[in-house]
């Protein structure tokens, strides 16, 4: 009977106030960070014990992740939206996120929109465009349900140039608009006669080089590309300075080899050089061709997409099909550039999240240490971030390696289930958004995807399960 005699030394699971109580007594408590499974609810908890152990759940999820594995993304080319995506109509703008109407759109949302109506020619200026796109004469529908991407409002009209990436393994194509560099751009809402200016060229100078170039390529594998950048610490989400220099090793050459004039060669050169988040669409295209291979196995619960308005962050989940699991954007507490703070920020935005999806961006922090200093915390809380993204994923993508963390394989294959039962929400390293239209970017920082959006996707997936 030494309990009481003996130093105690106790594992508190609970309120951090039972731990004090022990403390003022004269012993030591470790905190244990705990919260009920399904947010606390019965009801989600009952649904979610119903799809743990489940051997057909886990079938599914082996080939679902095993497809998402072996997909082999290349790089094609560059086309024209209306030529390229499927059900992309003329007069049709795409933009990032799950569906939103125009009313319920977000500043930087509306003013790309804008810019997109003024870029194509179907107004003379802002206020006709705006009242157009106001109008319901131009559909606005998402990216993602044209097999494409865009980053923040995403925008992606017929007449814009967007990279083609096909999936050597499985077939499908994906699709991204290209980056449009840095400051005041169409994808952070500005729609002024510099950016319509530098949109025109873009769609003309800037694709018959690359379109010409591609001429003399059978295309580029995008896997080792990423994977070398990993090693060089990028995470092809908001650090990709590496992978855009590798990017350009493959490029350089043949555009030299094109028809391409020295003028515009040379033009198109220095714009992808002076942009390190060039290869940024292109990774996001490759990492959704990655998740698409992953769509439609049923009885999965492997998440396929997660995507934000500025409004709302959606996810989509295999075993559900193209169905949207909605909740509020959040707003992202991050680093904010001088002169500005949280109050001026938009809720998070873009269809990037496609890469902490695919395991990468926020899931592969651990390769790139760098990005602290971009979005905040220590390069200890980038590795601790990754290492928690393993206790909500089906698996690690052996292909695409960390070498601070021994050269495992990035966390991939986000289990809703595994979500829901730990509480461990997705962490996402993102760009911030002013909330008007044309501001631009006003900061970067972690954030995480809403828990909501999981509990009612485990809900969805154990009604479908029973019929």
């Amino acid at each position: 009977m030494t309990l009481f005699s003996d130093k105690l030394q106790v594992i508190n699971i609970g309120l951090d106030s039972f731990a004090e109580s022990i403390a003022q007594a004269g012993g030591q408590a470790t905190n244990l960070a705990w919260s009920p499974p399904a947010l606390g609810d019965r009801a989600t908890g009952m649904a979610l014990a119903g799809l743990v152990n489940d051997a057909d759940i886990e079938a599914a999820n082996r080939r679902a992740f095993n497809a998402y594995l072996s997909s082999q993304p290349v790089l094609e080319g560059i086309g024209i939206a209306k030529r390229e995506l499927p059900g992309m109509g003329r007069r049709m703008i795409l933009h990032s996120g799950p569906p939103i109407e125009w009313t319920r759109m977000c500043g930087p949302m509306r003013g790309a929109i804008t810019g997109a109506i003024l870029f194509e020619g179907w107004a003379e200026d802002v206020d006709a465009a705006t009242r157009l796109a106001a109008s319901g004469r131009v559909r606005l529908e998402p990216c993602h349900h044209h097999g494409a991407v865009g980053p923040m409002a995403g925008i992606i009209s017929p007449s814009m140039p967007v990279w083609i990436v096909r999936d050597a393994q499985h077939g499908h194509r994906t699709f991204c608009n290209l980056n449009e560099g840095l400051g005041k751009v169409l994808r952070f809402g500005a729609n002024s006669p510099e950016v319509i200016g530098r949109l025109k060229w873009m769609a003309t100078g800037l694709r018959r080089v690359l379109a010409s170039a591609f001429e003399s390529m059978e295309g580029i594998d995008i896997k080792p590309i990423i994977a070398q950048a990993l090693q060089m610490g990028d995470e092809v989400h908001n650090r990709n300075a590496a992978a855009t220099s590798i990017l350009m090793k493959y490029l350089a050459p043949a555009i030299l080899r094109s028809k391409a004039s020295r003028v515009e060669a040379t033009k198109a050169v220095s714009f992808i050089t002076g942009n390190d988040h060039f290869f940024l669409n292109i990774s996001m295209a490759a990492c959704k061709a990655m998740l698409d291979a992953a769509k439609g196995f049923s009885g999965s619960s492997m998440v396929t997409a997660m995507a934000r308005n500025g409004v709302d962050f959606g996810i989509r989940v295999s075993g559900t099909g193209d169905r949207w699991f909605t909740a509020p954007a959040p707003v992202v507490d991050g680093l904010y550039f001088p002169g500005y703070t949280i109050a001026d920020a938009a809720p998070d935005l873009g269809d990037s999240a496609i890469t902490e999806t695919a395991g990468l961006g926020g899931f592969a922090m651990a390769a790139a240490p760098a990005i602290v200093n971009f979005v905040g915390g220590t390069p200890a809380d980038a590795i601790a971030n990754t290492a928690r993204m393993g206790h909500i994923t089906l698996g690690r993508n052996g292909a695409l390696t960390l070498p601070a963390m021994n050269f495992s394989g990035t966390p991939a294959g986000i289990d809703i289930r595994k979500v829901v039962d730990t509480g461990l929400a997705p962490v996402i390293n993102t760009g911030i958004a002013h909330r008007d239209a044309g501001v631009g970017q006003i900061g970067a920082g972690i954030t995480h995807a809403p828990l909501e959006c999981f509990a009612q996707a485990v809900t969805a997936l154990a009604e479908k399960m029973k019929s």
